[in-house]
């Protein structure tokens, strides 16, 4: 799997104005052309799943994209009735990857899922949580249970995976999604109007997003990252921080060094 994919939590839940679509369009075509392929969506996202399959529709890439998304409701039939749903408006027959949001009834939804991916209209099964409290919980969970992908949040300012559910998963053989790599945007604070670093250039950085981007790339465990965006220009930076070198374990304590002394 392609290490820099899509979010599309906010970015991807608009209307039908042109200038909307048209933007979210560049967006996904940048994402294939720099020869990524994940979408991560969710029901939660309001008309994101909606948009993203009417889109896709109309691109050259349809039979590119790797399409996640979750369940994110209570109860067996309410769950198999949301997935339906998701198939239908993501405008597939498999969903490549099924994850339970945030654990929401996890238990239930889990038992259907297999079921789901034996009968191959899922591929691969996930569990995810956007809040490292539930880090315990996830950790038991991969344990416990078979799960191919662990969605969770990590960033250069929030690292509470590195401790336990980063080696756990990769020892598991989990692959690990990144949801929230810019902790929601807040670390571009810290750095608004500083300059790089003269050695973020020994790894390829041209931007503070290349240099929070590279760093969750240069731990081995981390298999793909789903910043979200709407914007043509964020996405061919996001892109861009997929190639070339990357910090080795030295060099992303400095950069850990680097922030925290800001």
């Amino acid at each position: 799997m392609p290490v820099i994919g899509l979010g599309t939590w906010r970015s991807f839940d608009i209307g039908e104005g042109y200038s909307e679509r048209s933007s979210r369009t560049a967006v996904l075509n940048a994402l294939f052309d720099g020869r990524g392929s994940m979408i991560d969506s969710s029901p939660m996202y309001g008309a994101a799943e909606r948009v993203v399959g009417e889109l896709l529709s109309t691109t050259e890439h349809r039979n590119s994209a790797f399409i996640a998304t979750k369940v994110w409701t209570e109860g067996r039939q309410h769950g198999i009735d949301q997935m339906r749903r998701s198939k239908e408006l993501l405008r597939v027959d498999v969903i490549d990857l099924m994850q339970i949001h945030n654990l929401v009834d996890w238990r239930t939804h889990l038992s259907t899922l297999r079921d789901w991916k034996e009968q191959g209209l899922i591929r691969y099964i996930g569990i995810t949580h956007y809040i490292p409290r539930a880090f315990d919980q996830l950790a038991d969970i991969i344990t416990s249970e078979s799960m191919d992908f662990v969605q969770l949040p990590y960033s250069i300012a929030v690292r509470e995976a590195e401790r336990q559910l980063l080696p756990l998963a990769a020892d598991n053989g989990v692959a690990i999604i990144v949801n929230r790599p810019f902790d929601g945007g807040n670390i571009f604070g810290a750095v608004r109007g500083k300059p790089l670093p003269d050695w973020a250039k020994e790894f390829g950085c041209e931007s503070w997003a290349a240099f929070f981007l590279k760093y969750l790339l240069g731990n081995p465990a981390v298999t793909c990252l789903i910043p979200a965006t709407g914007v043509i220009s964020h996405m061919l930076d996001n892109m861009a921080s997929g190639l070339g070198d990357l910090p080795d374990a030295e060099m992303r304590q400095r950069m850990v060094n680097f922030i925290e002394r800001l």
